[in-house]
């Protein structure tokens, strides 16, 4: 007998209904991103590699449809329905875990005092590590993501890259300067203040892009934490013409628990019209209450390559090491393609 996916055949349900509904409202969009890589991966601690095919790489595999309508006198009403999938297995979600629209599901006003946003949407700190590091928000390859936001690598900071139940407010960009403020209900019974809060800034003039986000987390993705955590991340980039340099720093701490301080270096270099060399070093180190304090330094090295506009390829090379435990290197080579 064979398995239907409900959930996939919604969003190919919804993706047919905005097709023809496209042909009326020229505001509707399909898009998305398709990309897939194969390698060697192994962390620090690991006991052996995994060769793998695996899906997304520089960028988690999505599919998404936004569009706005024109309410008049300076307001429209938009909105934005996007879902992971995994094409080497045509699964729907980064995991078993995710909803269906997992990477951004709300709706909300625009005008030009700025933009409120109702749902499920992607944390602004982690949005930014797409111009602060080399290898994009990668979540495979950054040093700066694997980090920050991934939990097999100690996920510094607590939380989801997308955060459930946010009211969120973007002003519109004044000078190269734009700011957001976040915040994400917890929904607990009789504890109102049970809620994340985030304040993020950014400024780009020219070749230099800066970022800086705090954030106060109380609740990990739907589940309180028995103690908030505060969390400070900064960085900025610049592109010299021969090569961009990248620079960003992070601090989290918990209340009588466990602080983190991480610090990362990358750089990009133009070798050709299409081409550049990738690399980048991430190192943490995390300091819990009656234990010596441990590290964990990871660093990625790559060329990738321009096939067109949307379409591009790489190989990188990541070698991860964190206190207590070996070395270990990952190689992989990968191809994705935006539409």
């Amino acid at each position: 007998m064979s398995r239907i996916c409900f959930p996939m055949m919604a969003v190919a349900a919804l993706a047919g209904a905005v097709a023809i509904d496209a042909r009326a409202q020229s505001s509707v969009e399909v898009y998305g991103l398709v990309g897939a890589y194969a390698g060697k991966m192994q962390r620090s601690g690991d006991a052996a590699a995994v060769q793998q095919i695996n899906g997304g790489g520089l960028t988690t595999s999505f599919i998404g449809f936004r569009g706005k309508e024109d309410l008049g006198g300076d307001l429209k009403v938009i909105y934005a329905l996007e879902s992971f999938f995994r094409p080497d297995t045509g699964e729907q979600g980064r995991s078993a875990a995710d909803p269906l629209f997992s990477r951004n599901a709300w709706v909300g006003l625009e005008g030009s005092w700025g933009r409120l946003t109702l749902g499920r949407q992607t944390n602004p700190a982690y949005l930014a590590m797409t111009q602060l590091s080399p290898f994009g928000s990668s979540v495979v390859f950054s040093p700066l993501v694997l980090q920050t936001f991934v939990a097999s690598y100690g996920s510094n900071v607590l939380g989801d890259t997308v955060w459930n139940n946010v009211v969120q407010y973007t002003t519109p960009t004044v000078n190269g300067f734009r700011g957001t403020a976040q915040y994400g209900l917890g929904e607990v019974a009789g504890r109102p203040g049970v809620a994340n809060l985030g304040l993020h800034g950014s400024y780009t003039s020219g070749a230099f892009v800066a970022s800086l986000s705090a954030q106060r987390l109380r609740v990990n993705v739907l589940t309180p934490l028995a103690a908030e955590q505060n969390a400070l991340l900064g960085g900025a980039s610049y592109d010299f013409g021969l090569f961009r340099l990248y620079a960003n720093g992070s601090r989290t701490s918990i209340d009588r628990g466990r602080s983190t301080r991480t610090g990362d270096l990358g750089v990009s270099v133009p070798v050709s019209a299409a081409g550049s060399l990738l690399a980048e070093t991430a190192r943490s180190r995390i300091e819990t209450p009656g234990a010596a304090d441990t590290h964990r330094t990871t660093s990625s090295f790559g060329y990738g390559y321009r096939l067109s506009k949307r379409t591009d390829v790489y190989a990188i090379y990541s070698r991860d090491k964190r206190s207590g435990a070996s070395s270990a290197g990952s190689e992989a080579v990968g191809l994705r393609h935006a539409f």
